[in-house]
């Protein structure tokens, strides 16, 4: 499990959610994923491999953990960060080597760039939070350049013989590792619910199929309550 990005195009209270762990965000990923967190970013950021001299699209950037790595991997490419939680994008701002990424306030649900701009997108956290997650990947389509990537970072629901045991992890030990590490149980109830409301991989995958890409494919981590997915534009 892991805290996530800011919500795009929810209510005002669950933005707020988001602009509040801002500052613990960064300590509450590395507990709540034993660590992996920043390998699975550097994974994202690796099958993005947007072409030299490219452009690539970091969504619901957080605190900027993957568009930081795009930037590092990738110096030839220019790399925006863009998310809806101003407190999010103040973090990352003052982050080593944040002068590398351009840094944009911006809605997934209304993304304020043209038609295939980008040769890569990757997010983390995003889709789980949206109100329309057709809408927002079809923005994400709109965007992309024909043959552009995206890679996505997300929680999904447990499932498999280890399913009870891991809904009653996300049930307890999410909300009280959110009390004693953050003072804040009320976020990470809000985190175990939506994670176990979500999507199935293979119901993103679909909804990926349907809109217009390509060449799908996922693999999950972390007793299959994340997955790392990836698509192709057509």
């Amino acid at each position: 499990m892991t805290t996530e990005r800011a919500p795009q195009g929810k209510s005002p209270e669950v933005h707020g959610i988001f602009q509040k762990i801002a500052g613990y965000y960064d300590r509450m990923n590395f507990v709540m994923t034993l660590g992996r967190h920043a390998r699975w970013c550097r994974e994202v950021a690796v099958r993005a491999a947007p072409p030299s001299g490219g452009r690539l699209l970091d969504l619901a950037t957080g605190t900027g953990v993957i568009a930081l790595e795009a930037a590092r991997r990738y110096p030839g490419v220019s790399v925006t960060g863009a998310d809806f939680a101003e407190q999010m994008l103040e973090r990352a701002k003052v982050k080593p080597g944040a002068e590398a990424v351009r840094w944009e306030h911006a809605d997934a649900a209304r993304l304020p760039f043209e038609n295939e701009s980008f040769d890569a997108i990757t997010e983390g956290y995003l889709l789980r939070n949206v109100d329309d997650l057709d809408g927002v990947l079809r923005e994400q389509h709109r965007v992309l350049k024909p043959g552009g990537r995206v890679v996505i970072l997300e929680t999904c629901p447990p499932s498999g013989p280890i399913k009870p045991v891991v809904d009653w992890g996300m049930r307890t030990v999410v909300p009280l590792l959110g009390q004693v590490v953050a003072r804040d149980r009320s976020s990470y109830t809000y985190l175990e619910s939506s994670t176990r409301a979500f999507e199935s991989p293979q119901q993103v995958a679909d909804l990926l199929r349907r809109i217009g890409f390509h060449d799908i494919g996922w693999h999950t981590r972390f007793f299959g309550t994340n997955v790392i997915l990836w698509a192709t534009r057509s």
